[in-house]
């Protein structure tokens, strides 16, 4: 291991759930294109095909953290489109042909009976069976030793979102939310042994999905939950936080990733059981309500955000605040100047006796 990827494990960790060492600075090259190959898990083609461009993802990231000495730990980033669980219940995944879009998945539910006679779904499908493929091939190619990433995942509410039409499921939360419930405890179960049975095959391997980050797999799962800004604090508890709750006891904590309009739901954000990293979309919004629900508690992590955003944010920082800052979408060159520009805002410090909780 690299004495700086060694240096950075102990860093993010301690930004994490340790002392204070000052907030975290990471670049992302961007990936290598496949747009010939497209997504893995979608395509007939021998999964070993795609071997050599998450390899020389891997060689990119290495390479970025020698030269510019972020806060970053290389790893493989195995990153999916959002319908991999959706697609176990038997959702189609349609494919936007020309478009610069990621796949999604189709409902197949309409009706809560349907959604009560759905089976329970299991590992055993193509896409997770090429998902793991590819980081068995990665593992043989790189080592063990190389952290391998989990693809994108959904909370299991939002799994259910995605099987069941959005239109009457919003509406079977207040006429039939029995349903809802029995629907969620499937694709919670679903996840809940897809991250079980990750850990137990690659024990280095990350569950980071994003922002694109390295952080120690026994302090959590990291899981989007995308629909919460359509409905109120008291929806979430009923059908939202019960299963993130057990994800967190589980697995150490919880990272959650929401680009929802969901700041009337903060509160309920803050009763998730060691809720260590929240990524938000803030669009037009100013980031001061994030600020000062979280600072002492939670990690704010942002990716592809404007420079004068960030600026913003520091500007708006408590002396609990800690920030985990993703560049993305620029080339090592480009973001140099960018890079040493906000190392003088947010520099590395000596680490502060304080804990985040």
């Amino acid at each position: 291991m690299l004495a700086k990827e060694e240096r950075n494990r102990k860093y993010l960790a301690d930004l994490f759930a340790g002392p204070f060492p000052g907030h975290a600075l990471l670049y992302v090259p961007p990936a290598v294109p496949r747009d010939e190959l497209g997504d893995y898990t979608l395509s007939d083609r021998p999964v070993r095909e795609w071997v050599p461009y998450y390899v020389k993802d891997y060689q990119d990231r290495v390479h970025s953290l020698e030269v510019l000495d972020d806060d970053s730990v290389p790893y493989v980033y195995l990153i999916t489109h959002t319908g991999l669980f959706a697609a176990a219940f038997g959702c189609p995944i349609h494919i936007y042909h020309g478009l610069d879009t990621n796949p999604a998945a189709r409902p197949i539910v309409q009706t809560p009976q349907q959604a009560d006679l759905l089976p329970q779904a299991s590992l055993d499908t193509p896409m997770f069976e090429r998902f793991f493929e590819l980081a068995r091939l990665l593992r043989q190619e790189l080592g063990p030793d190389v952290p391998l990433s989990v693809p994108d995942l959904q909370s299991p509410f939002d799994i259910a979102a995605l099987i069941w039409e959005k239109l009457s499921f919003y509406t079977a939360m207040l006429d039939h939310p029995d349903s809802i419930h029995r629907l969620v405890e499937k694709t919670h179960h679903l996840l809940k042994s897809f991250l079980l049975t990750f850990k137990a095959e690659f024990p280095n391997g990350i569950l980071a999905h994003y922002p694109s980050t390295w952080a120690p797999p026994e302090l959590g799962c990291w899981l989007s939950e995308d629909e919460v800004g359509a409905f109120n604090q008291a929806m979430f508890e009923q059908f939202c936080l019960p299963s993130l709750a057990d994800l967190s006891s589980t697995f150490g904590g919880l990272f959650m990733h929401c680009c929802a309009n969901a700041e009337h739901q903060y509160a309920g954000f803050k009763k998730i059981p060691n809720l260590r990293g929240l990524n938000r979309n803030f669009y037009d919004l100013s980031p001061k309500r994030a600020i000062d629900a979280f600072s002492g508690q939670t990690v704010l992590m942002m990716a592809g955000t404007a420079e004068g955003k960030l600026h913003e944010m520091l500007d708006l920082t408590h002396p609990d605040t800690r920030f985990l800052f993703v560049i993305d979408y620029f080339s090592l060159e480009e973001v140099k100047p960018l890079y040493e520009r906000l190392r003088l805002r947010m520099p590395r410090i000596s680490p502060s006796p304080g804990r985040l909780g």
